[in-house]
């Protein structure tokens, strides 16, 4: 079973999830149902990835079967900036797709006009039970205090880009400092940059040493930075890898070497 990590609120969402981002169709629930069978229980979506439906349809087919429960799974989304216009609406179509009784956690993707209005808006679906928890995604320190100070539900989380090569030593520690979880997306770099950051010399180095893989080592190395991770993939052994991080530990030295790659390059625009 994956550890938790307990939110402010005292919900609480597994450390490792499935990032979906990239998943369409029928591969989708075909994913889907394989993560599940790894142990998986925390899925991230979003309305730009637009595969909702495909989630929320093969999480019904593995409860309908009675290979999980409802209560054991953590379900996200997101909504996109163009959406915040009419939050209401795409939140009600976003649920619709998802198919399920409410959904765990609702994101705002990015900073963008309107953004306080649309999760104000979300606020009442959380009174209203149709979501259990919010938070936001690719805020920084620019934006999270004047954010925080206009709403009156204290998000739980903060999704941001973070790697090796991108580590926000500074913000990680500024946003868990304001209460919120802090979530990495592309932990292995993503979009062709996997390659380069999975086979640096010091991250190959700490794998060989505990016979690990060195997606492992990254994904070990942001949990012992206190960030918890839904690293995206199709593999069902390298999903099972991705779940198997606590047989091990990184030594201060270990976490050093690893913190010295960062270089500040950001491979999304976000």
């Amino acid at each position: 079973m994956i550890p938790t990590v307990t939110l402010y609120n005292g919900m609480t969402m597994p450390q490792v999830g499935l990032g979906t981002w990239s998943l369409r169709g029928q591969a989708c629930k075909d994913t889907i149902h394989a993560a599940l069978k790894c142990g998986i229980r925390l899925f991230d979506s979003a309305t730009f990835y637009g595969n909702e439906k495909e989630v929320g349809q093969a999480l019904r087919e593995a409860m309908a079967a009675g290979e999980v429960t409802r209560d054991e799974l953590f379900v996200m989304t997101k909504l996109y900036p163009n959406e915040f216009r009419h939050a209401k609406k795409a939140f009600d179509a976003s649920f619709k797709r998802l198919g399920l009784d409410y959904i765990d956690l609702v994101l705002l993707h990015h900073p963008g006009a309107g953004d306080v209005q649309a999760y104000q808006v979300l606020e009442q679906e959380v009174k209203q039970g149709t979501v259990k928890a919010l938070g936001l995604s690719n805020f920084y320190r620019e934006e999270l205090p004047s954010f925080l100070a206009q709403v009156s539900i204290k998000p739980v989380l903060d999704q941001n880009e973070i790697h090796p090569f991108y580590q926000e030593q500074a913000v990680v520690p500024f946003i868990q400092e304001q209460g919120l979880v802090v979530q990495a997306w592309y932990p292995f770099g993503g979009r062709g940059h996997t390659h380069e950051i999975l086979n640096h010399p010091a991250i190959t180095a700490i794998a060989t040493k505990y016979g690990k893989t060195s997606a492992q080592v990254v994904l070990r190395w942001l949990l012992q930075r206190n960030i918890v991770v839904v690293p995206g993939s199709t593999n069902p052994e390298h999903m099972a890898q991705n779940c198997a991080l606590w047989d091990f530990a990184l030594d201060k030295a270990e976490m050093q070497s690893i913190a010295m790659l960062d270089c500040g390059r950001k491979f999304d625009w976000y």
